[in-house]
């Protein structure tokens, strides 16, 4: 048995500097941007959301700009077991995440629990 839910929407942005597009999704989506820590701080930066909202990250990218979305999960494998039944495809393994591809050719991520109240939370699947 594992967990699973929609964790992030993700707004990969092909830029050579994060701010400007994190400054503009902010200001568009009426959020304050917030710049990551130091180590992840030229890749990522989040929009202020309530910590039970599904969270809104501006990454910076090599490939075209687009959306993505990201599922937490309390086993990533079981998770991409689960959606390859599905019809999902695995397209890379990362170290902390896998990105797979949706029947639809949509580009997503499998990734560890983003939000603070994941584990006790009612909207959380639990699949067998």
């Amino acid at each position: 048995m594992h967990k699973s839910r929609l964790a992030a929407l993700v707004i990969d942005s092909q830029v050579d500097n994060l701010n400007p597009a994190a400054n503009f999704w902010g200001k568009a989506l009426g959020y304050e941007a917030i710049k990551s820590d130091e180590e992840w701080a030229e890749k990522y930066v989040h929009l202020e959301v309530k910590d039970t909202d599904i969270r809104v990250l501006v990454q910076k990218v090599e490939h075209p700009s687009r959306v993505h979305l990201d599922i937490e999960t309390d086993n990533i494998k079981a998770e991409v077991k689960r959606l390859e039944g599905l019809g999902a495809t695995i397209v890379k393994i990362m170290e902390r995440w896998t990105v797979m591809e949706a029947p639809t050719g949509h580009r997503f991520c499998v990734v560890n629990p983003q939000r603070p109240d994941f584990h006790d939370a009612k909207d959380v699947n639990v699949w067998e």
